[in-house]
């Protein structure tokens, strides 16, 4: 193995601030390094822990069409200034840190396990410099939480994010990488077999990149959930806001076509089940007592306020009133989801979700799919190693909030664990599926011998 490597596009096209991770031959202890590419331009390069004995590995950014060539050169040396990931000062209490990565503007955040909105871990602000546009202005909203199937109705719990704390472990950082990886123990609800739960989560984030990356790790489980098996499939859910009456993305698609259902029968069943609560339970608690002050205008609650209101953990209701309640809420459902009033759709066009009852749209199976705003062409875009086998898409003008999370319907959760999640955000309105082979295709590192 030589200091020399390869990188190579199989696409055959143009890669902008592409991440790489690398070994070369020999031990070098310097933490950053110069590499040169073909065209004579420097390359920062981060030295990264582990690699084998006489290797070492590093992590760089690369620009380049087609095909390009790095040759490590020289060790930075102390005082030299290079241009890289900035830390700035958070703005949530619970901010573990906060990075300029070039590309974004994100707060990373443990969570506080108070059972708010503001009490979620995940990344709790985002915005991208390509528009300075924030994404998450209130810090009640998160990227990154995990549902599915912990916190549904069978289970008695919502969102970890706002029950569990998470501790930040820094793998790698540097001008060019930061690696952390979450580590949290899910919290105990109804069924057994979901008890003593641990998972991690990796994210990466690479300077002036456009995209970033994770992968969820749970326990082992297998449960039953909307009457289906589940073994290791989870909800992922990335949540955005833009205040009543703004949406941040109005318009979703999938790769291929997008095979959807339209409206959320088990959403108005659950609301139903809400009303009823706050007006018929014989609850007394002080806790029964605010919340029922706090659903009074129940159209305009946050829609973690009503999975709160049948959460073990809150305490509001007893166990048996919750497990009644909502058997009678899945029950209800599970024969409105499989009506065939509800009729399958296939559409080349991206589908205006905000304009369809309830707001939601469930689509089928995909591994590359998009939100974006009609009108600024601000897109995220999510490619996933292997297909989530449903999605759950929300898009709710009244309240601005909107949602991509991968589960069917009656929360039942479709991606499998492990898999590995891309994400990239930027004006790719008009070319996302590009952006999301990219994501799809990783570049090819080769050393010549």
């Amino acid at each position: 193995m030589s200091t020399k490597i390869i990188v190579r596009d199989p696409l055959l096209g143009s890669r902008s601030n592409e991440l790489i991770r690398f070994s070369v031959k020999g031990e070098h202890a310097e933490p950053l390094w110069w590499a040169k590419d073909d065209a004579g331009q420097a390359v920062l390069c981060q030295r990264l822990s582990g690699g084998a004995t006489g290797e070492t590995m590093f992590a760089a950014v690369v620009s380049f069409t087609g095909q390009t060539e790095l040759v490590l050169d020289r060790a930075i040396a102390a005082g030299e200034a290079v241009d890289g990931i900035v830390e700035k000062t958070g703005r949530e209490v619970d901010c573990f840190v906060r990075l300029d990565t070039g590309a974004f503007d994100l707060e990373l955040c443990s969570g506080t396990a108070q059972g708010l909105g503001s009490s979620k871990w995940g990344i709790k602000h985002f915005k991208g410099h390509f528009d300075d546009f924030e994404l998450l202005p209130s810090g009640n909203n998160a990227i990154g939480g995990f549902y599915g199937p912990f916190f549904t109705p069978e289970n008695g719990l919502i969102n970890p994010p706002e029950h569990t704390l998470v501790e930040i472990e820094t793998v790698e950082k540097g001008p060019v990488l930061h690696h952390y990886r979450m580590n949290g123990t899910i919290p105990d609800g109804l069924l057994p077999e979901l008890k003593g739960k641990t998972f991690s989560i990796d994210w990466l984030f690479a300077h002036k990149a456009h995209s970033f990356g994770r992968r969820y790790r749970v326990d082992d489980f297998q449960t039953v959930i909307n009457g289906r098996s589940v073994t290791n499939k989870i909800t992922v859910g990335d949540e955005f806001e833009g205040g009543p009456g703004k949406l941040v993305f109005d318009r979703f698609a999938a790769m291929g076509g997008t095979r959807y259902r339209s409206g959320d029968p088990y959403a108005g069943e659950l609301v139903a089940m809400v009303a009823e609560t706050v007006q018929q339970s014989t609850a007394t608690s002080e806790k029964f007592n605010e919340f029922r002050d706090q659903l009074t205008d129940i159209e305009s609650a946050h829609w973690d306020l009503y999975w709160r209101l049948f959460c073990k953990w809150e305490g509001v209701l007893s166990d048996d009133e919750i497990r009644e309640r909502l058997a009678r809420v899945r029950a209800a459902a599970h024969v409105k989801a499989d009506l065939t009033e509800r009729l399958w759709q296939l559409t080349e066009e991206p589908v205006d979700v905000s304009a369809i009852p309830h707001e939601t749209i469930f689509p089928g199976p995909a591994d590359k799919t998009v939100e974006f705003h009609s009108e600024s062409g601000r897109a995220m875009v999510w490619w996933t190693s292997q297909p989530s086998g449903a999605f759950q898409i929300v898009q709710r003008r009244q309240s601005g909030w909107v949602n991509w999370g991968s589960n069917g319907e009656n929360e039942c959760p479709e991606l499998p664990v492990g898999v590995e999640i891309k994400t990239a955000y930027g004006p790719f309105a008009e070319d996302w599926q590009a952006i999301a082979l990219q994501l799809e295709t990783p570049l090819v590192i080769s050393s010549p011998q």
